[in-house]
């Protein structure tokens, strides 16, 4: 009887086995061919703190839902340790998604101590044997974007990091692909960029031991030379790793993903998130506060812009084809994706104004300090003119009439913030760049229909009208956390202001009848420059 009581419980046991058993076979097989490739993977991520970073991995935790653990690799700053970071990075509303579709989603999150701008990325022996172990997909997103970085720190964290890391990923035991994130414009010197690797006759290591005899200051007067055609240190790095990478490589299953300027989301998780004001977002907000009213830039010249979800998405198929690809067959050199818009969904600098300006008073802001009126300038010669009467004069009297009553002048202290801005991005708003993406295209004609349901990343899909119907209202909510409530009053203020600036047009434009015979022509001073700009208002 016994026996029999025994053998009936092992028989339940072995059934209830086989039911779970049966259970994760049904939940594999309803999930995408991309979604069972991440499935039960161990993930590092480096640069998980940055606006690229956050997306990767609110969208792997939501729709990889199957990864065993998320590898972040964070280093401590301004005071707060990792911990606290990544806590903060969380409250973020852009996880407010996550938290409800997977609740439980924190103890997959495994955070690693590190430095990019250290020896061996700073990691600790037992952090780094857990790596070793553990980690099945690298995504190096960890970078130094400042377009005017010094040239030391841009080649510790854009060069040297990810030569670290790929001394890494040779020692660890089950690597199925390392995708590093560069840039589109790594080789902004060219008129036409295919995905493929180009020449850079730069030896990091000569050059790294150079500088690390060098004080900044000395760096700083060789630094022209050193970059060459490039024209700042980020796209020298950027254009320096990729050669380090490719001639490091061998038997790597590694991918260069090269995204163009990285924009807000498109959808998901939420609309129009961001958290910097880099590139074309820091010209959105300087135009819709007013203080923004001319920039050399050519209206004719692409933007290419593509969203941060976007980018994601086609960043995670991509990783997953590389780690297919190179089991069938390893390539003779890394694969490149040039992730751009510009082959199937072009839009240009004007569109970029136009769009924005087209939608500026539905979504106005509260610190608007004049109303809108931009100007782009394709000569350099016309913007200074412009800079001199639109934005040094101004902001000097300003400034003299703050120290009057009793203030501190700040006007020139932060136009000299926005002219160093503006001019860094002049280069890429006057440069016309053409890029191939066929291997990117490829990929998307190559992904399942359900996978471009899950990761939809064919730019040719994208409305730009109906992206930008959100685009300021989420710079006025995820950068200034101005809620929508705030809408009413900022309206009737920007109302005020634009009655103010048509009153001062109405007299500037009579001051200037009555002046007409005035040695100094402003029209004629333009017009023999050969460019007489577009003003928006």
């Amino acid at each position: 009887m016994t026996n029999q009581c025994e053998e009936t419980k092992n028989l339940g046991i072995e059934n209830e086995k086989i039911g779970c058993n049966m259970e994760i076979d049904e939940g594999v097989a309803k999930m995408s061919e991309v979604q069972n490739f991440y499935n039960g993977k161990n993930i590092l991520i480096t640069g998980a703190t940055g606006f690229l970073g956050k997306i990767l991995v609110e969208k792997l935790l939501r729709s990889c839902s199957g990864v065993e653990n998320l590898y972040l690799l964070v280093r401590q700053k301004r005071g707060k340790d990792i911990y606290t970071r990544i806590e903060e990075i969380f409250d973020d509303p852009v996880f407010d998604r996550l938290k409800e579709e997977v609740p439980k989603f924190r103890h997959k999150i495994v955070v690693i101590p590190a430095d990019c701008e250290a020896a061996g990325l700073g990691l600790t022996i037992s952090d780094r044997q857990t790596l070793i172990e553990k980690v099945n997909v690298i995504f190096h997103s960890a970078a130094t974007v400042k377009f005017d970085e010094h040239l030391r720190a841009a080649l510790a964290t854009n060069v040297c990091a990810p030569l670290y890391l790929l001394g890494l990923a040779r020692e660890i035991r089950k690597l199925e692909v390392f995708i590093h994130i560069s840039t589109a414009y790594s080789n902004s010197h060219l008129s036409y960029i295919e995905e493929k690797f180009y020449p850079c006759e730069v030896n990091s290591g000569k050059l790294q031991k150079m500088i690390d005899k060098m004080t900044d200051e000395q760096i700083n007067k060789i630094s022209p030379t050193v970059l060459g055609s490039w024209p700042n240190t980020y796209t020298f790095t950027k254009a320096l790793a990729e050669k380090e990478l490719r001639e490091n490589s061998k038997n790597i299953p590694l991918g260069i993903f090269r995204p163009a300027i990285v924009t807000s989301t498109l959808k998901e998780p939420l609309k129009c998130w961001l958290d910097n004001m880099y590139g074309p977002t820091g010209v959105a907000v300087g135009t819709a506060t007013g203080m923004l009213r001319t920039v050399q830039c050519d209206k004719s010249v692409t933007a290419d812009l593509v969203p941060v979800d976007s980018v994601v998405n086609c960043l995670i198929v991509a990783a997953y084809n590389v780690h297919r690809e190179f089991v069938k067959s390893p390539p003779q050199e890394p694969p490149i994706f040039n992730y751009v818009s510009s082959v199937e969904n072009r839009i240009t600098w004007g569109d970029f104004t136009d769009l924005n300006m087209a939608r500026i008073d539905k979504h106005p802001f509260s610190n608007a300090v004049w109303y809108v009126s931009l100007t782009l300038n394709k000569s350099s010669f016309v913007n200074a003119v412009c800079v001199l009467f639109l934005h040094l004069l101004p902001a000097a009297l300003v400034d003299g009439l703050a120290v009057c009553v009793g203030k501190k002048p700040q006007m020139l202290k932060v136009y000299r913030k926005i002219h160093k801005f503006s001019s860094v991005l002049s280069y890429f708003c006057t440069k016309e760049i053409k890029f191939c993406n066929k291997r990117t295209r490829e990929l998307w004609e190559s992904t399942s229909q359900t996978d471009k349901q899950i990761f939809p990343f064919s730019m040719a899909e994208v409305s730009w009208s109906s992206y930008f119907d959100d685009y300021l209202a989420g710079i006025r909510r995820y950068l200034f956390k101005e809620s929508d409530d705030t809408l009413p009053r900022a309206r009737r203020k920007w109302t005020r202001m634009a009655m103010v600036s048509v009153i001062k047009s109405i007299f500037a434009h009579h001051a200037a009848l009555l002046n007409s015979g005035s040695r100094l022509n402003p029209g004629k001073l333009i017009s023999a420059t050969g460019d007489s700009g577009n003003t928006y208002k």
